[in-house]
């Protein structure tokens, strides 16, 4: 392990000996590290919370704290995040709640930029991407290959969909539809599929065109959303991500941005 000489390492920390810990900063008891990782200065990671391998964490991150919960009374919860995540200068993480599962989870590959906020219970997949600033109130779940705008502000016990596009400054108190773009000028306002990202991401153009024809009778049409999964059913596309699009909304139990 390369720790500099000014850092805190617990004696109950689980280091692996190709982790990298910077001046002045902290691993604290109950934290174990995976290969490759490093701890920049400054940044402060406290447990219980496993932590894979690859990862980075940048200065004045703080990971795995408490939880901001008031109902939280010392419960052994924990954080555990996967492999090969960045998380930038100022980061907060927090571990889970009693009530929520006991967990906070991050997968794998995702990129959380300056000053991003992950509360307590929070589930996020892999290859996720949280621009500046970006808040998560707990219970929040977010899909693979989701983008979050800067200084979004997401709702308690929301989902936001794999795939999907949130645009900066956007408000969440409904579930966010996979594969669109979506954003708010009060009040918030579905886009349409986030067809180059899709396209990016490998998705068959045919997938696309019908999300589109998808998109416009639940979101562009006037029947209501119940009437508008059967009218999408009557269609009969055979792309998985229409059938994913219909579950997700099926599911909802706070209703989804249209």
């Amino acid at each position: 392990m390369k720790a500099h000489p000014t850092s805190i390492i617990h004696p109950k920390a689980e280091v692996t000996g190709s982790v990298t810990v910077g001046p002045y900063a902290v691993v604290g008891e109950g934290v174990e590290l995976g290969d490759d990782t490093e701890v920049m200065s400054h940044a402060v990671l406290a447990g219980p919370a496993r932590v894979g391998k690859g990862n980075r964490f940048f200065p004045f991150a703080s990971i795995g704290q408490p939880p901001q919960d008031m109902k939280y009374r010392g419960e052994a919860t924990r954080l555990e995040i996967g492999d090969g995540n960045t998380f930038r200068e100022a980061v907060t993480v927090h571990r889970g709640t009693a009530q929520g599962g006991g967990v906070t989870r991050i997968g794998n590959h995702n990129l959380l930029m300056a000053y991003v906020h992950i509360a307590h219970d929070c589930q996020l997949g892999h290859h996720i991407v949280m621009a500046n600033g970006a808040s998560l109130a707990g219970h929040v779940e977010i899909g693979d290959h989701a983008i979050i705008g800067a200084f979004c502000g997401i709702h308690q016990f929301t989902r936001i969909g794999a795939q999907s596009f949130l645009g900066a400054y956007t408000v969440v108190n409904k579930d966010v539809l996979p594969f669109m773009k979506t954003t708010t000028e009060r009040p918030m306002t579905v886009l349409g599929p986030n067809r180059i990202g899709l396209e990016r991401d490998g998705m068959a153009r045919e997938a696309v065109d019908e999300l589109e024809a998808a998109f416009k009778l639940l979101c562009r049409s006037k029947l209501n959303t119940t009437q508008a999964l059967e009218a999408i059913e009557r269609e009969g596309f055979q792309s998985e991500p229409v059938k994913a699009l219909v579950e997700f909304v099926r599911q909802s139990e706070r209703g989804v941005a249209k």
